[in-house]
């Protein structure tokens, strides 16, 4: 698998209505490399209906695949919607991002 993968999810009629963006990449804290789910959308009126849970658990799949299985992701403190997701299928850290 490359360092770099998308994964989308289609409804019956063939629409695209989610993609994850996965980055697999070395990580200075571990012996083995991480997964990093870097971007996740679902089209907004296909939210709640289990769309960015399937994409997850397809990143999931793909790190475990990949023997990455760390998977990791950020999002907006605020971003209720997705966190209410986010703690059920994942575990909440204590870091803080900084950028320049």
């Amino acid at each position: 698998m490359g360092p770099d993968q998308a994964v989308g999810s289609g409804d019956d009629d063939g629409r695209l209505v989610g993609f994850v963006n996965v980055i697999f990449h070395a990580h200075n804290w571990k012996l083995e490399e991480v997964t990093y789910l870097q971007d996740l959308f679902a089209a907004p009126d296909t939210r709640g209906t289990g769309v960015g849970r399937a994409l997850i658990e397809a990143v999931y799949e793909m790190a475990d695949d990949n023997g990455t299985p760390t998977v990791y992701w950020m999002t907006q403190h605020f971003n209720a919607t997705a966190r209410q997701l986010y703690d059920r299928i994942g575990s909440l850290t204590p870091f803080v991002k900084y950028s320049r």
